[in-house]
């Protein structure tokens, strides 16, 4: 091999080059044959300079370095080795002889870039042998590959794929079918039509996936895409139940939203998983949606049913840590895993680390826990260091795990993105330096910095070898962000000045209309891709790569040229741009938004469609407006495709535009035309003009004006008749005068006009806008669109209706556009007008719009005319005198020209151009033949046509010849009468003789079709027009419908003009029949309607207008003239009365008055119906109403009230009220009953009372109305029923159905229709009126047979209870429960009759739960025992035996026993609060609480106790008014001295609950019991349970007693209704004796605490525990023992005391419970890390458990006493918040500020009066008066109590309390006084000795004797005033 010699220039490169050659090529054709594991270059890292790769390649040839030294091959052969090493050892024997010290330099250089290529560009996974690699493993587009499994974020969803973000910068693609896999209900199919993936996926959203595929390496670097799939079946491979741990965080798809949670799937089958709701509603996501992807925890596994329970807490997702699982595989492991690592060493660029025993992986630089990791970082990872890490990749082939320390990562959240591509940032700070790779900076974003990361390519524009020369760490840098790594949060930067340069370096800097210069670096045939300097393509479509269509495009744009564009728009990443010379060199302004179009600019555009209207341009940004054909400057008749073209540049002017509705006007003209205001025309005005021009699609004339305006008449708009329209344009020439035009439309400065007689005619009726057109009246039109399902005809303008197909022909078979045409004139008739929708529906049937004249055939007659004349101007004759010859009834002469079938032609020798016609009719059988001459009858004459209709028919020919050619035929249906004797309007029957298109269409083709006319064929008609010039000697008569009968005798005086007037008589002709009026013409020209109640005299008869037809003649009296805007001008009447006085009417006849009186009938037609009303025409003028529920009783009536009641009906009704301004009555179909027992007299004024009102004259007690339920109130409130339209009424819970039933709402709903009886009507004093209803319909129901098995013994049976004095002693009544409580419950017998029934009378047997058994509503048989007519009350009876009553012996055995005596009984029932005994030789029954069963504790009473059982007990107290009886069975009770273990008999009696204290027959009770609302004791504790209420253990205080125990509580009850004052004084003597017995109960417990305390203080925990089992219930026990621990300094033992207690005492010991809560406060308070949060923690968990309010008083109370007066402040103030309708809360809170001295006492009483509930009012109100006298300004408290007694004057409770606080104060005169006004109130005498005895003992109090005696002489003063 020759040798090379060494260059000056290169020593080393040349020959590294060389060398690379031969192997670089045979290493790119072999595959690595190790499998993969082979090296692999890097691509997008920091990477090794060119020269540098090829020293390694060249370095690893030498001998003494191993080829893939991790078990790999070389890639090249035997022989291509030897040359290789050959050829390098000559070039280092050259190098040697140059310089040594260059080789050794060179050789390190080399050696490092070898094993550099070496390592960064492989994967290195767990299971390599030999040295440690010296780089983190890092995926590149080299390495990466399918199985591949990596984590990423999204970073953008598309509708058909998903853009991931992969480590080291690189973006995958999911498609929308690997996006997740598909449910087994195909739960998400649905929303795969739409944009679905939006749905489940979210930007930022972290997600594990596996790489499916990786494009070729033969593509572009840029170009090559990496496919990924989310699927979780791919993902979870292998994953199984037996693996799946509880912690442990899996992915799944939500499958289906239950009621509770969602169901989860996890990509397969074999197990699903459970999220509850509560779990997931703490997830950030708004909203939840089927497919979604989640993370979970696992929470729990139920194998049987292989179902997971997770949680979706993302602080617990964050925090899961995977764990050390024996036999893990890696397919198990998931990228985003987080594990507990152990730093293994330190690499080069990056970290090992190993975790979960068996695997190690490696964590890169840009992925460390720093944001900013500095030059020194490796310091921070000692080997052994313990760290979070989650997993980045995984690559099964390989074992290589890659893994990240970011700190978002870590804590499961994706890096913010603070900077955007493009962005510069001029101050960044350069952190480290990576000498040959690049530069970390700083970069100042906000409001974080960001990490971004300089190549070394990317530093400068020029070559840099040496980083740290040139850059210094600390130095500031300008930096443009080039790129966004998103799942590390790092951003990639340029510092190259190139980089700063030109306006775009991104797509967010393209602007739609920028210039710019591009390369064109690909042609196609769509167009052209182009890039911009900065790397951004952009399109050039093929449409805009030229002005001019291109065929060719490649030669047009040659691929490298640099040529110049304007960007049209920009849509996400989409740019479009042109190359259209215009448009890149305008300089006209951009429109580019909607918003930019303001009228007068001027910019280009290109047009983008054609249409006859107009064009449609483009402008930049998809922004398109429309340039109407008016706009374009065209000639008139031009077409718009002559002229333009799509593509072409045009210059546009903005006209108008509306930027909300995306729509812009424009012009192509320069200037807007002006026209001078005289010469403006206006549309519909009547104008004359001259032919100018005629186009093939128009007629161009200039309108005789001072500016010459010019217009067009369309063809089809030349003549009513199309036939003719097209003759008359081919005749036309310029020049030719049109007298009359009609303006139809104005473009620009163009007039569209028209020259329709039937427009021109009628051009004052045309209407201009929407509120111009009136219903039901006739205008005529021209058909401007046809559809499927009707015809548009436009008016004047823009002005246009539609006709349904329906109501366009009379035969529905027919097609639409078989009988209308485009152009064609109509006569519409008006059917609906609907302004809001600016809608008007059209009629166009023949029968309801035909031509009442003749004008319109007269008109064809003229235009034919007038087209024959012009035919004559060009043709060489130029005269019409043949058609003098040829006279319609003349004779001719003629020769047979020839023969067909369908008839003869006649020719005729003076006349050569003229031709006559006989029909094969008209031949009349005989036979002629070829040349043979006729003398036939002229019948017709076609001028236009030059053509005669001929006739040889005998009566024609003879009659002729006999009068001398004298005779004309009738014209359009030809008949033999002469014109002679015949009047105008005359009907007359004719006979067909010919027939012809035109002449029976007339102008519309709509009407029947002329081939229903046969020859012959007898006809009725009317003269329409007399012969004349203008009709050609034609007699002209209109059709009469086919089918219609005519009156054949007309009287012709009738028809003559007449002065017309108020009561004139005419005779009137009808030209249409609606269902509520005529519409006729009478005189000249005169139209009228006649009202359907002027039909008749009365408003009876059911169809009035049944025997009138359309053209009949009827005589009729005019009785008023209407209103010019109206389509009619008079009013006539058709009635007999006044058709038969006509003679004598005066004018003060025909005024109408209004005149109906309340209760008059009336009588009506309806005329609208809708759900709740029915409208009634009473006359002309006067209306009236129909409520639905006034018209019928009876429900199935009700319901078809639409459909009873239709247009047109007759119906009468009777008047409850009137409205005389508005003419409006209100009816009801009933007469109105007169008696006094209605809703409202007839006596009060209802006539002028609106209608509207809230009264009722037509409902009466005893009366059936029609109802509708409104409301169904809750529980036994009843029924609200509609009765009226503002009137409502109540139907009581008893009187819904008529027998009685358990659940008598079942047949109801809200809606449904009812029929009622009125039971009862009252008034309020506001004027309210108030019935009470009945659904029974019937008065007695009762089943006698049910009660006589119930109660055989009973005496009567009484019907229902309507009153309270129906009811007797001993008698049966069934009833509802209204409500119940623990003493009994309440039944309603009737709506007026209540009854109670006591707890021991609810039934034989016991009754444990009186709510559950006997709820409200239940239906109830019982026999009442008592009745108090005068008190109303009513007590029952549900037993059914006969021992009701209370035996004398078991009262007298109840006397007889006394508290300390021992009694033996029998165990009756055992209860698990204790038992019931059988006193023997009696039938009273007594209960032994738990408590007094045994000195010890008892967990089972019924493993000691059984029924039945003989047991001994003392009696521990007799309450004989409550009727109770305890009992005490403890063996302390029998042995020892009694006296030493007697207790309180109030100690047990308070856990005796009355619903188990008696029962069976044997139950002490006494009638007459009537206190319903005495709360019950509840209590259930032994003496020991007692003590904890009066701990007194520090810091444990648990005082709960506020102010409940305050002076406070004295108050007595607010029930002010009770007038008794003696009653008073018992009450407070009761609750003196209550309170007295408190305090005796409270020194028992507490002498018993003592003696508790005596017997044994425990002394350790152990003691405790024992005491503990002894009573688990008592809070006082667990409270001594958590201070016993305080007392030891063991805080958390006494938490862990806390603890148990609360989970060990009874869920029903609430109390209980709620004292451990607050020892557990105080002792939080204390000891808390800090306290205040330790506290607030712990009271949200215990309000889950305790009374909010309790809970939140004792908290109160707490921070009160340890003066934490902030905390205190801040709670009262969400107290007040939460029970603001607390009386015990408002009044701490007025405590609290009264204690603080605050100045806003007032304020919040009334903030506190305003929400409290009224009976509350005077506790509050007296007791913040009671605080004011104790803690505030007693003047306040004084104001208080005064304000009270001003309103509740004789309340002595009220003046005790008063007196008390002024006693207290001690002000001797103030106190004085106040008696005295005490005393001189006048009321009862037990009230006044009450105030006298206070009084009196006040002045003894003192010692001031005078006094008393003076108070002495005053009381007996009183006396004696009273008694006289």
């Amino acid at each position: 091999m020759a040798k090379k010699s060494p260059n000056k220039k290169s020593s080393k490169k040349p020959s590294l080059i060389n060398l690379q050659k031969p192997s670089k090529k045979s290493f790119k054709s072999k595959p690595p044959r190790d499998g993969g594991k082979g090296t692999k270059t890097e691509l997008g890292d920091p990477v090794l300079s060119h020269q540098q790769k090829q020293a390694s390649l060249a370095l690893q040839l030498e001998d003494d370095v191993p080829d893939f030294p991790r078990g790999g091959g070389s890639s090249l052969s035997k022989q291509e080795l030897e040359d290789v090493r050959a050829e390098v050892d000559a070039e280092f024997e050259a190098e040697e002889r140059v310089s040594k010290k260059k080789n050794k330099r060179a050789k390190r250089l080399e050696w490092r870039s070898q094993s550099a290529e070496d390592d960064m560009g492989s994967l290195f996974g767990d299971a390599f042998t030999g040295k440690l690699p010296r780089f983190a493993n890092k995926i590149t587009l080299k390495n990466i590959s399918p199985g591949m499994k990596l984590w990423g974020v999204i970073s953008e969803v598309n509708q058909k794929d998903v853009v991931v973000s992969l480590p080291g910068g690189l973006r995958g693609l999911v498609r929308a079918s690997e996006a997740f896999d598909p449910l087994p209900n195909d739960g998400v199919k649905g929303d795969k039509e739409s944009n679905f993936l939006s749905s489940i996926y979210h930007v930022g959203q972290l997600v594990s996936c596996i790489v499916q595929q990786v494009d070729d390496e033969k593509k572009e670097t840029g170009k090559r895409r990496i496919w990924l799939s989310l699927r979780l079946s791919l993902l979870h491979k292998g994953l199984t139940m037996d693996i799946i741990q509880e912690g442990m965080v899996l992915s799944a798809y939500i499958k289906s939203i239950e009621d509770h949670g969602y169901t989860l799937n996890f990509g397969f089958g074999s197990f699903t998983g459970f999220m509850p709701e509560s779990r997931q509603s703490e997830r950030k996501d708004t909203e939840v949606k089927v497919g979604q992807l989640i993370q979970g925890v696992v929470k729990s596994i139920d194998k049987t049913r292989k179902l997971l329970y997770m949680s979706s807490d993302s602080d617990m997702v964050s925090k899961c840590v995977t764990k050390d699982l024996k036999g893990i595989s890696i397919d198990l492991l998931v990228p985003g895993m987080m594990v507990d690592t152990r730093v293994r060493s330190s690499l080069e660029n990056g970290i090992m680390l190993s975790f979960l025993t068996y695997f190690t992986g490696t964590v890169d630089i840009f992925n460390l826990s720093e944001t900013f990791p500095s030059a020194n970082w490796k310091d921070y990872y000692t080997q052994g260091k313990k760290v979070n890490a989650r997993i980045l990749f995984i690559d099964p082939t390989t074992r290589a795990v890659g893994l990240t320390l970011n700190p978002h990562l870590v804590h499961n959240r994706a890096p913010p993105t603070l900077v955007q591509t493009g962005d510069i940032f001029d101050q960044s700070k350069i952190i480290r330096i990576d000498r040959g790779l690049g530069l970390l900076l700083e970069i100042p974003s906000s409001p974080v910095a960001t990490p971004a990361y300089v190549s070394v390519s990317d530093v400068a524009d020029k070559e840099i070898k040496k980083l740290e020369k040139n850059f210094k760490e600390g130095s500031l840098v300008r930096v443009r962000v080039l790129g966004l790594r998103h799942l590390e949060g790092l951003a990639t930067g340029i510092l190259k000045a190139s980089a700063f340069e030109g306006t775009v370096f991104t797509h967010s800097d393209v602007k739609p209309g920028m210039v710019v210069k591009a390369k064109v670096i690909a042609v196609d045939s769509f167009g052209a891709i182009v890039q911009l300097g900065s790397g951004v393509k952009a399109l050039c479509p093929l449409r805009h790569m030229s002005e001019f269509e291109i065929t060719k495009p490649r030669k047009k744009f040659q691929v490298g040229a640099e040529l110049v564009f304007r960007v049209l728009g920009c849509k996400s990443k989409r740019i479009t741009v042109t190359h259209k010379k215009t448009l890149v060199k305008s300089k006209l302004e951009i429109l580019s938004s909607y918003a930019d179009a303001i009228e007068g600019l001027i910019t280009h555009g290109w047009i983008t469609n054609i249409e006859n209207h107009g064009c449609f341009v483009r402008f930049y940004n998809g922004v398109q407006g429309f340039a109407p054909r008016s706009e374009l400057g065209l000639d008139l008749g031009c077409v718009i495709n002559s002229m333009y073209h799509v593509e072409q540049v045009v210059k546009c002017r903005v006209t108008s535009s509306i930027p909300a509705s995306r729509r812009i006007n424009l012009s192509f003209t320069a200037k807007k035309t002006r026209i001078a205001e005289d010469d403006m025309m206006n549309l519909g005005s009547l104008v004359s003009g001259v032919v100018e021009q005629v186009t093939p699609h128009a007629v161009v004339v200039c309108v005789n004006s001072k500016s010459h305006i010019k217009g067009t008449i369309s063809p089809e708009h030349l003549s009513d008749h199309l036939g003719l329209g097209a003759l008359l344009k081919s005749v036309l020439k310029p020049g030719h005068q049109f007298d009359k035009l009609l303006v139809l439309d104005i473009e620009g400065s163009n007039l569209i006009l028209t020259a329709k007689y039937s427009l021109v005619n009628s051009a004052r009726d045309l209407p201009l806008d929407i509120k111009q057109v009136c219903p039901h009246s006739i205008v005529h039109g021209y058909v401007c669109n046809l559809i499927e399902a009707g015809c548009f005809v436009r008016f004047v303008g823009r002005l246009t209706g539609f006709a349904p197909k329906h109501k366009a022909v009379d035969d529905r078979r027919s097609d639409v556009s078989e009988v209308f045409s485009i152009g064609q004139s109509v006569r519409c008739n008006v059917v609906d007008v609907n302004s809001e929708t600016n809608r008007i529906t059209l009629a166009l049937k023949q029968s309801l719009c035909s031509s009442t004249d003749a004008s319109f055939i007269r008109e064809y007659f003229l235009l034919e005319d007038k087209i024959s004349k012009l035919q004559l101007l060009g043709s060489e004759s130029s005269e019409l005198n043949w058609v003098d010859e040829f006279q319609v009834g003349s004779i001719i002469e003629g020769k047979v020209n020839e023969k067909k079938e369908f008839g003869v032609v006649i020719s005729f020798e003076k006349y050569k151009d003229i031709f006559g016609f006989i029909s094969q009719y008209q031949l009349d059988g005989i036979a002629v033949d070829f040349g043979t001459t006729v003398q036939a009858a002229v019948l017709d004459i076609s001028k236009s046509e030059r053509l005669l209709d001929l006739s040889l028919k005998p009566q024609f020919v003879e009659r002729s010849k006999r009068e001398g050619s004298s005779v004309h035929s009738v014209k359009k249906k030809r008949g033999r009468e002469t014109h002679k004797g015949l009047d105008l309007k005359q009907t007359v029957h004719a006979q067909v003789e010919i027939v012809k298109e035109d002449y029976l269409a007339s102008f519309r083709t709509s009407f029947p079709s002329y081939k229903e006319f046969l020859f012959g064929k007898i006809v009725v008609a009317t003269v329409a027009d007399l012969p004349s010039p203008s009709t050609g000697g034609r007699l002209l008569l209109l059709l009469k419908s086919m089918n219609e009968v005519m009156d054949s005798s007309t009287s012709k005086r009738a028809k003559r003009k007449a002065n017309i007037d108020v009561g004139s008589v005419v005779q009137a002709e009808i030209t249409e029949i609606k269902p509520l009026e005529l519409r006729v013409k009478f005189g000249s020209g005169f139209h009228g309607r006649v009202h359907i109640t002027e039909a008749t005299d009365d408003n009876l008869a059911e169809d009035p207008f049944n025997s009138l037809r359309v053209g009949q003649t009827v005589n009729a009296m005019i009785v008023s003239k209407c209103n010019r805007n109206r389509s009619y001008q008079w009013e006539l009447s058709l009635k007999h009365s006044l058709l038969a006085g006509a003679g004598e009417v005066e004018d003060g006849l025909l005024v109408e008055d209004f005149d109906y009186p309340i209760g008059g009938r009336v009588s009506g037609f309806v005329y609208k119906v809708d759900k709740e009303w029915a409208w009634v025409t009473v006359s002309r003028d006067v209306r009236a109403q129909l409520y639905i529920l006034d018209s019928a009783s009876e429900p199935t009536e009700l319901e078809k009230f639409e459909k009873h009641f239709y247009i047109g009906m007759a119906l009468s009704g009777y008047v409850i009220k009137a409205d005389k301004e508005k003419k409006l009555l209100r009816i009801v179909l009933h007469p109105i009953l007169t008696h006094v027992d209605s809703a409202c007299s007839l006596s009060d004024d209802c006539s002028t009372s609106p209608l509207n009102g809230n009264k009722a004259c037509h409902i009466s007690v005893g009366g059936f109305v029609g109802g509708r339920i409104s409301k169904i109130l809750p529980g036994v409130g009843g029924v609200l029923v509609q009765i009226d339209q503002h009137l409502y009424g109540k139907v009581h819970f008893t009187e819904l159905t008529k027998a009685w039933v358990s659940d008598p709402l079942a047949g109801y709903h809200e809606g449904q229709f009812v029929k009622c009886k009125v039971l009862e009507i009252s008034h309020s004093f506001k004027g309210t009126v108030h019935v009470d209803l009945s659904l029974r319909l019937t008065s007695d129901d009762m089943d006698h047979g049910k009660f006589a098995d119930l109660y055989p013994s009973m005496n009567s049976i009484s019907p229902r209870v309507e009153n309270i004095e129906d009811l007797k002693p001993d008698i049966v009544v069934k009833g509802y429960v209204k409500n119940v409580s623990s003493r009994g419950c309440f039944i309603m017998i009737s709506r007026t009759v209540d009854a109670k029934i006591l707890l021991s009378n609810l039934s034989d047997g016991f009754v444990e739960n009186p709510e559950t058994e006997f709820p409200v509503g239940k239906l109830v048989i019982g026999r009442v025992i008592s009745v108090e007519p005068l008190s109303k009350r009513v007590e029952v009876t549900l037993k059914t035996s006969n021992s009701v009553s209370v035996s004398k012996l078991d009262v007298n055995s109840l006397n007889k026993l006394t508290v300390g005596d021992f009694i033996s009984g029998r165990v009756k029932r055992i209860e698990s609060y204790g038992l019931f005994v059988t006193i023997d030789d009696t039938n009273l029954v007594g209960l032994c609480h738990v408590s007094e069963l045994s000195d010890e504790h008892i967990d089972n009473i019924e493993t000691k106790h059984k029924a039945g059982e003989v047991v001994r007990a003392k009696v521990l107290k007799v309450d004989k008014e409550r009727h109770r009886i305890a009992l005490g069975m403890k063996n302390s009770y029998f042995t020892g001295d009694t006296n030493d273990q007697k207790l309180s008999e109030h100690g047990t009696n308070s856990a005796i609950e009355e619903n188990h204290v008696f029962e069976g027959t044997g139950a002490i009770s006494f009638p007459g019991i009537d206190d319903f609302d005495i709360k019950s004791d509840n209590e259930k504790l032994s003496v020991l349970g007692k003590l904890e209420s009066r701990a007194s253990i520090q810091p444990l205080d648990v005082p709960l007693d506020e102010i409940e125990n305050s002076d406070v509580d004295n108050v007595v009850n607010q029930d002010h209704e009770n007038p008794n004052a003696a009653d008073i004084m018992d009450e407070k003597s009761k609750k003196r004796e209550k309170k007295k017995a408190k305090v005796e109960r409270e020194q028992e417990i507490q002498a018993a605490e003592e003696r508790l305390l005596e017997k044994g203080i425990p002394r350790n925990a152990d003691e405790f525990e024992k005491l503990i089992r002894t009573s688990p219930n008592s809070s006082f026990v667990w409270i001594k023992y958590m201070a016993f621990m305080l007392s030891l300094a063991d805080v958390e033992k006494a938490r862990s005391i806390a603890e148990r207690a609360l989970r060990t005492i009874n869920i029903r010991e609430e109390s209980e419970k709620l004292n451990i809560w607050v020892a557990y406060f105080n002792l939080e308070n204390e000891y808390g890390n800090p306290p205040e949060e330790a506290v607030k923690k712990l009271f949200y968990r215990a309000l889950q458990y305790c009374d909010p309010k309790k809970l939140y008083l004792a908290l109160l109370g707490m921070y009160e006493r340890t003066e934490q007066h902030k905390l205190a402040d801040d709670l009262l103030g969400k107290m007040i918040k939460k029970f603001k309708s607390s009386c015990k809360v408002w009044l701490r809170r007025v405590q609290r500020l009264l204690q603080q001295n605050h100045d806003g006492i007032q304020s919040n009483i009334n903030r506190a009066l305003l929400c409290l509930p009224r009976h509350k009012h005077i506790k509050f109100i007296s007791q913040t008066a009671i605080l004011e006298f104790k803690c505030g300004v007693p003047d306040r408290g004084r104001s208080l109590f005064e304000g009270m007694l001003r309103e509740y004057p004789k309340r002595t409770d009220l003046w005790s309390i008063y007196l008390d606080q002024e006693i207290r104060l001690g002000d001797v005169d103030v106190i004085r006084s106040l008696f005295e006004r005490a005393i001189s109130l006048s009321l009862p005498p037990k009230k006044m000795k009450f105030l006298f005895t206070k009084y009196l003992e006040y002045e003894k109090s003192l010692g001031d004797e005078e006094r008393a005696s003076t108070v002495r002489e005053k009381a007996r003063e009183y006396v004696e005033s009273n008694v006289k």
